[in-house]
């Protein structure tokens, strides 16, 4: 199960808040990793978000001035622009990005098959987030990849793919293989053929760990 580390424990707080007031979020990126078994350490919450105007009103609630910085007009401009937006903890200097939703057809297909998961906060308390579906996570990363080659997504697939293989009936249940082939397909021969090694490296390394 993922922990949120002290830098991220805003993002606690914000997660229950988009919860409260009913407003549609799910998480990607490396920190969804994580919750499906990857080891890397990470400040970086990728959230996106369909908020409307009842939303905005709400979350400037939640985080009221002094304290704390929520912008009605800029998450106005920033959903109608599609650029990212932030929320702001001016007493601990911690900033939540979050990523409006727009017409990207992955984080609107993420957005439609997310799941609630549970997560472990700074404090030990048990709570529950919408996640995206590992396969999900999977394609961004590799969409990532295609934009801006990084070794850190290959690692989180990696890892993640070791612990489907290991476990199907735990961790493994919320990734479809055949969805994610079809999908990666279509991003790029170099994300195709990385997608492939990955799978292979990943077989490998479970059957080194089951003959141990």
């Amino acid at each position: 199960m993922a922990r949120i580390t002290p830098e991220l424990s805003f993002y606690g707080l914000v997660l229950r808040a988009l919860d409260e007031i009913g407003a549609p979020y799910v998480i990607l990126g490396a920190f969804a990793a994580r919750i499906y078994g990857s080891t890397r350490n990470t400040h970086d919450i990728d959230m996106i978000v369909a908020i409307e105007e009842k939303h905005i009103q709400a979350l400037v609630r939640k985080f009221p001035l002094p304290r704390y910085y929520a912008d009605p007009e800029m998450m106005r401009n920033s959903m109608r622009m599609n650029i990212i937006f932030n929320l702001i903890d001016s007493n601990e200097g911690d900033k939540v990005d979050l990523i409006p939703i727009g017409m990207n057809a992955h984080n609107r297909s993420a957005m439609q098959r997310r799941l609630r998961l549970p997560y472990e906060d700074l404090n030990g308390e048990r709570l529950q987030a919408w996640v995206a579906r590992a396969d999900d996570v999977i394609i961004g990363k590799l969409l990532a990849w295609n934009e801006s080659p990084s070794l850190r997504h290959e690692q989180d697939i990696g890892q993640m793919l070791v612990n489907f293989y290991l476990d199907p009936k735990g961790l493994g249940r919320y990734y479809d293989e055949a969805y994610a082939d079809r999908q990666i397909r279509t991003i790029s021969a170099s994300a195709w053929a990385l997608w492939q090694k990955l799978k292979r490296a990943a077989h490998t390394e479970v059957d080194k760990l089951k003959k141990k």
